[in-house]
């Protein structure tokens, strides 16, 4: 069984720094004979003294791989005594610390062409990476060579050639920077990179099982979110057939828990169903939100379902007592992947009964020789939708095996609490509320944004913290922290209209932009006031997660329409400009920023309702929500107590032209989307 960071003893010699930490990954190496540093300006002057290499290994708690290569080498005698003779070695949280994660990620690849977790290298002690690896066996395995005889060999290297080490180590470095360095702005702005990202989905789209290429294959939500705004903008209907598919795919698929709900990191196969059984937050909050966002696009009640199974899954689940959230679960229990997810059919059997238990089988694709490792993986084998009464003969089995399986032994939580990864949650959840008209999950979000602004927020120094973990809050913030958390507060504030919210969202990003800026239009991730490891770190490119840069983008243009801020709108334009010959160039590459494009070239909308307080708009309100409206905003402005038996109104402005005040959510949504007839007011 897998030991909670709480029950890893502190230190297992005086060699090993790691019992101190807060960090629940590198409380799990705590125990290695390992002499283990966290990463510190200590351990890379003792690598001076002591003329050794820096072995520096990054992973993260839920991180399956990262266990094995702890378990077969980290944990090993002869190996640990290797690294402690040999080098300096040092433990890194990527979770904690994106900065030096994505530095040497980018190393990696520029070294092998490819990257992961566990992610491995050697470096000088003036943080020049030489060599770079991911998963490092103990002895020869799955191509990889042993770690012991690996390293000897680069012993050898740096004890007789040190010049070509340290001549390596310069030529990476030179290409991180100038990997990194300013991009040069476009001279005109177009939607040329939504038709390229259009035709480049459309090429690669998978029509029998959703999604994209081949196996494996990852949620990727930011790709489903910039379908639905190129279906918004071109009537592109297959653009939309292509995420209501990928959708109801994952749905039906092992990466989607079919007992407890939410999403698992990615699948290894193509049809979605065999699943690296991670849970992150961040994916939650992501697949969530791209739900919200179909439903309002389409009115598939299933794509609602979906959104309110994953959020029921992260406030069970993930949730702080405090009201944030934790970071994830992991993929191992009991020593193995996926124990808690897997079923015998024989187990089933006897928990439904014979002729319900087959039945159920039958639907979801359970045998007895199993589809995984011998054991089975729920998914959906049926054609779907069902029935009604499949439907409801399922949910009752799904409840009693879910009973069942919470007496299992379940994977470890990682339950350190992130800005970052919070602000995403946020966004979620005050989309959902806002959309599906439940007031539970607006709340719900309040107490996740009250909880951040509370424990990670640095009053004296006016500085967003990145990480929270048993009353401990540390970290200087990332751009990703104060652009993913901004990007929540919006969120917040177009669902419950307190000005608070808002208001925070403006001074972080005036304060983002102060720090992260780099005074031509774009950002850095690490701030001004941070540690700077070789570079200041510049990632461009959206993932799993999206780019600091992006969200930070994004937020400039839409905070500039939703308050007026001139500079802000500009500051997000210039952002823009610098980065469309990179968009143009490799578009999927960019799809929140995209958005953002999208965003740009408008035409944008601001609805303000008029009225005393938020609830004596509610009905305008859901009008609003009801609709798919992704280059829109709405404020509230508040009448005085004499218009108190006046209805509320709401103004829309569109491309440059208001509208009257109407009372009617119809006519309303009729001028979001440009079908009203037009009665001008102003020039805007």
């Amino acid at each position: 069984m897998k030991k909670s960071a709480d029950e890893i003893p502190s230190q297992n010699s005086v060699g090993n720094r790691l019992g101190a930490e807060k960090s629940p990954y590198l409380l799990q190496h705590a125990g290695n004979p390992v002499h283990w540093w966290p990463w510190c300006r200590e351990a890379f002057d003792r690598a001076r003294r002591e003329d050794k290499p820096v072995f520096l290994s990054i992973g993260y708690a839920t991180c399956h791989w990262c266990h094995v290569m702890a378990e077969e080498s980290f944990a090993d005698d002869e190996v640990a005594a290797f690294l402690n003779t040999h080098f300096i070695a040092v433990k890194v949280d990527r979770e904690e610390r994106p900065d030096i994660d994505a530095l040497y990620m980018n190393a990696c690849q520029l070294m092998t062409g490819g990257g992961g977790w566990p992610l491995n290298l050697l470096l000088t002690a003036d943080k020049k990476p030489f060599y770079a690896a991911t998963y490092m066996p103990r002895n020869p395995s799955r191509g990889h060579p042993g770690i012991i005889p690996l390293l000897t060999r680069i012993i050898a290297l740096w004890k007789e050639d040190r010049a070509k080490i340290e001549e390596n180590g310069d030529l990476v470095c030179r290409h991180l920077r100038e990997f990194e360095g300013p991009k040069e702005a476009a001279s005109a702005l177009s939607d040329e990179p939504l038709h390229i990202a259009l035709r480049n989905y459309s090429k690669d789209f998978d029509p029998g099982n959703g999604g994209f290429g081949g196996a494996p294959k990852f949620p990727l939500a930011l790709n489903l979110m910039l379908l639905l705004r190129l279906h918004q903008r071109y009537g592109d209907k297959n653009a939309l057939a292509m995420v209501s598919t990928t959708l109801a795919r994952i749905r039906a698929g092992g990466i989607y828990d079919q007992l407890g709900f939410g999403i698992h990191r990615y699948a290894v196969d193509g049809a979605w169903r065999i699943p690296h059984f991670e849970k992150m937050l961040y994916d939650q909050a992501l697949f969530a939100i791209t739900c919200m966002e179909t439903y309002q696009a389409t009115g598939d009640a299933a794509c609602a379902a979906m959104a309110a199974e994953t959020l029921a899954y992260a406030k069970t689940s993930l949730r702080h007592p405090g009201g944030a959230f934790y970071c994830g679960e992991d993929a191992d229990s009991e020593g193995a992947e996926g124990t808690f997810y897997l079923w015998d059919k024989e187990e089933i059997l006897a928990l439904l009964g014979g002729a319900e238990g087959e039945r159920f089988c039958r639907l979801m694709g359970v045998s007895a020789g199993g589809n995984f490792d011998g054991r089975n993986i729920l998914y959906r084998a049926e054609a779907w939708p069902l029935p009604d009464q499949e439907r409801d003969f399922l949910e009752d089995c799904r409840k009693k095996l879910l009973e069942y399986r919470s007496r299992r032994v379940r994977p470890f939580l990682d339950d350190k609490i992130l800005t970052s990864w919070n602000g995403l949650m946020i966004a979620a959840l005050a989309k959902a509320g806002a959309v599906l008209g439940e007031a539970g999950y607006i709340e719900t979000a309040r107490q996740a944004a009250d909880f951040i602004l509370t424990h990670l927020y640095d009053q004296e120094k006016s500085r967003l913290l990145r990480r929270w973990r048993e009353g401990d809050a540390a970290i200087p913030g990332f751009l990703e922290d104060y652009s993913f958390f901004c990007w929540g507060l919006i969120e917040l504030y177009m669902a419950c209209l307190e000005p608070l919210y808002l208001d925070k969202a403006l001074s972080l990003t005036l304060e983002m932009s102060t720090l992260f800026g780099d005074g031509e239009g774009g950002f850095f991730d690490t701030g001004s006031d941070g540690e700077t490891i070789l570079t200041r770190g510049r990632h461009l490119q959206d993932g799993a997660l999206p780019a600091g840069n992006s969200a930070a983008v994004y937020n400039l243009l839409r905070l500039g329409e939703l308050a007026g801020h001139r500079e802000m709108a500009a500051e997000g334009t210039r952002a823009v400009s610098r980065l469309f010959n990179e968009m143009a160039h490799l578009p999927l590459a960019f799809p929140l920023l995209l958005c953002a494009l999208d965003w740009f070239l408008g035409p944008t909308s601001a609805v303000t309702l008029r009225a005393e307080s938020p609830a004596a708009a509610a009905s305008l309100l859901r009008s609003y929500h009801s609709v798919f409206l992704p280059r829109s905003t709405l404020a509230l402005h508040r009448s005085g107590p004499s218009a108190k038996a006046r209805p509320a109104t709401a103004q829309v402005c569109r491309a440059g032209t208001c509208h009257l005040p109407t009372t009617d959510g119809a006519v309303m949504v009729a001028q979001l989307n440009g079908t009203a007839h037009r009665d001008p007011v102003d020039g805007g």
